[in-house]
């Protein structure tokens, strides 16, 4: 008696936990914009410089309104202040490129069912990590990367309070879009992520020049070269700022964002995701 009890009450559970199993993940596509906003932009938010960004990954449908996705991003994010309009930035002249690779984990919650609606606002957050690595083109030295060259004094014994930044980091993204339900197996999205970083670097910008002759003598005339680039502007005036004039503002993190069309692919093994949620699984609910 005992048997068929457990017979009784664990196989309708078995048959609707493995019925559900096989709705519960999906596969989801990213094709986009990378952006960036921080120190060598004046805008919030600027279309001029964006760069294509793509993405892969999964997410697992916990129900109808709620799903946990995993997706690994690739772009590229970018800054020159020949963009900017203020003639003291322009004179600047600094530039930076950066390729952005991330993965992150997020929580995702669709205002309407799309069982029952073809169209639902939906919003995100959850964590990530990132890495990215600043370069700019030298005159001379052609393509090369900022970071090693401690451009305000990162590393260097004369500056013992700045330390390099790493870079590989943690991120918050956060965002939403409009999802749109083509059929029971795709989704197409539209969204927009932010990603609130913890570092003013992603420019290689933040604080203020440091000593000339310093730099130099612990990283070479390209570090020179490329902390300042006000030289290379044509009929500019100026010489290389002295130690301690303001360089970039460190009051606010950097951030870069992407921005895009998701594809969401249900995987489907048994019967419609639609009525797996209309309870067509008859799974128990007493007995």
């Amino acid at each position: 008696m005992v048997k068929t009890l457990v017979l009784y009450v664990l196989l309708p559970m078995v048959t609707c936990i493995s019925g559900a199993t096989a709705q519960q993940w999906a596969i989801d596509a990213f094709a986009g914009t990378a952006n960036y906003q921080g120190d060598l932009v004046e805008k919030r938010y600027t279309m001029y410089n964006s760069k294509i960004a793509l993405g892969i990954g999964a997410s697992y449908i916990v129900n109808a309104h709620f799903r946990v996705r995993g997706l690994f991003c690739f772009g590229k994010i970018t800054g020159d202040d020949k963009d900017n309009t203020d003639p003291v930035l322009v004179a600047r002249n600094l530039n930076f490129f950066s390729n952005i690779s991330e993965f992150s984990v997020t929580g995702h919650y669709d205002i309407l069912d799309l069982n029952y609606s073809r169209v639902t606002p939906y919003i995100f957050a959850g964590i990530g990590v990132y890495r990215f690595n600043p370069y700019t083109f030298d005159s001379v030295a052609g393509k090369t990367f900022l970071q090693p060259l401690s451009t305000e004094g990162q590393g260097l014994a004369a500056y013992p309070n700045r330390k390099p930044y790493n870079l590989t980091q943690l991120n918050i993204p956060f965002g939403g879009g409009i999802k749109f339900k083509v059929n029971d197996y795709v989704s197409i999205a539209w969204e927009i992520g932010m990603r609130r970083t913890f570092t003013d670097y992603l420019d290689d910008l933040s604080t203020t020049y440091v000593d000339q002759a310093i730099l130099i003598s612990e990283r070479g005339q390209i570090a020179a070269n490329v902390a300042w680039r006000g030289d290379e502007v044509k009929n500019n005036p100026s010489l290389y700022p002295p130690e301690g004039t303001t360089r970039g503002g460190s009051n606010f993190k950097d951030w870069f964002y992407f921005s895009g069309i998701t594809a969401t692919f249900n995987i489907k093994a048994g019967p419609s995701y639609k009525e797996s949620r209309k309870g067509s699984t008859d799974c128990p609910k007493k007995f």
